[in-house]
Order: C-alpha cells, then structure tokens, then sequence
C-alpha cells in the first residue's frame, strides 16, 4: 500500500493526460450516440417515406382501375346495344384492323388487370398496367372516331337501306305502345334484314331479348288472365 501511494506521489502528473483521455473518450462516446441515434431517425423517415409511397402507388392504380373501368364500358355499349351495331358496324367487326387491334389491346389491360389495387406494388409492375390501359383507351378511341366517320359508308346503297330498316324494325320492336306480336314480328324481320350484313354479338342479342320479356310475360299473362 505504501508503494502504491509513493508511486501515485511520484506520478501526479498523470493525472491530467488521464482525465483529458476520459474527456476525449466520453465526448467520443456522446458523438457516437447522437450519430446513432441520427441514423435511427432517417430510417424512421424513410419508413414512413415508404409507406407514403405505397399509398400514393395503390392511389394510382385505383386511378388506372378506373380509366380501365371507363373504357371498357364504352366498349360495352356496342356489345350489348344492337341499335349501336347497327348505326357503328366497324366496332363489332373483327375483319376490320382498327377493330382487331382495340380488342387486342383490351385483352392485354384486361390480362395485366388486377384483382385489388394493393396487389400492385413494383414500379415495373405498374408502369406496365399502365402502358396496357392507355393503349387500349387509345386504340378504342381511334376504332370509335373511324366507325363515326365511315359509319355504313362501306355497304352498298340496298345494303344501307336492309340496315335502315332494320333499325326502323328495331325501333319498332322497342316501341312500348306496340303490341306483343308487333314486338316479335319486328324483331324476326329485323334479324332478317342484318343477316348477313352485321353479326350481331350475343350480348346485344341477349340485352335486346332480355328487354322484351317482360312484356311478353304480361301480355301472355293478360290473355291467360282473359281466357280464363
């Protein structure tokens, strides 16, 4: 013990080296810490950077979803109208190429479509979604504004008068101030008229049908009703 306190004697000078390496060593300490803690923070925010890039991606494909939902409805229309078939017939007729590349670019976005927003997440991914929404909004545009233009321009003169007079026997067959056999006598005839012009899409068949039962089914009930 005595030595160890004559040395301390001897070497008081140690002292302050020693304390300035402690000093020098919390401050380094302390630095390392606050760095820490910095590097802590900016991942906190690019965290949340994340997440608000997520959002803002689900956001844009809703978007695309909905420019998507638009065009095919505009497409529905001439499926499932069969006045709309008569008036357009380049937009149901797949010999013609505008028609043929409109339908290709829809299966393509219809394919890439998915089944939530959030499902789409790679930038890759959603630049591709909409690359295949914009060409076929695009492509059905360019098929509508040629289908305006020419309309049945490309018929020749009694083909363009079988097509007018099917949609006067169209007309008629929708008419709800005909009679029931009126209705069907108009709608057979029209079908006459188009065959071999226009094929009509089943859904436009199906619609136009589906319209027109109702009041088959309460005329027939009526006559039922006044037999019995």
């Amino acid at each position: 013990m005595e030595s160890l306190l004559e040395f301390l004697a001897d070497k008081w000078w140690m002292v302050f080296p020693l304390a300035a390496l402690t000093g020098h060593w919390a401050n380094s300490w302390r630095k390392a810490g606050e760095r820490r803690h910095q590097r802590r923070v900016e991942l906190y925010k690019l965290k949340n950077q994340s997440r608000e890039a997520e959002r803002a991606s689900v956001a844009e494909v809703e978007a695309l979803m909905a420019a998507h939902d638009a065009a095919n409805k505009r497409w529905l229309e001439y499926e499932l109208d069969v006045g709309k078939v008569i008036d357009f017939p380049l937009m149901t007729d797949v010999r013609e190429p505008l028609t043929v590349a409109f339908l290709r670019a829809k299966r393509e976005a219809d394919g890439q479509r998915p089944r939530r927003a959030a499902d789409i997440t790679s930038p890759s991914r959603l630049e591709s979604y909409r690359r295949a929404v914009d060409s076929f909004a695009v492509a059905l545009a360019v098929a509508e504004r040629e289908a305006r233009r020419i309309r049945d321009s490309k018929f020749t003169g009694p083909e363009r008068q079988r097509l007018a007079t099917a949609r006067r026997l169209l007309n008629l067959a929708e008419n709800q101030a005909a009679t029931p056999a009126e209705w069907q006598a108009a709608y057979r005839r029209a079908r006459r008229e188009l065959d071999g012009l226009i094929v009509l899409p089943d859904g436009a068949v199906a619609a136009l049908e589906e319209r027109m039962a109702p009041r088959l089914e309460g005329s027939r009930r009526r006559t039922e009703f006044r037999q019995g």
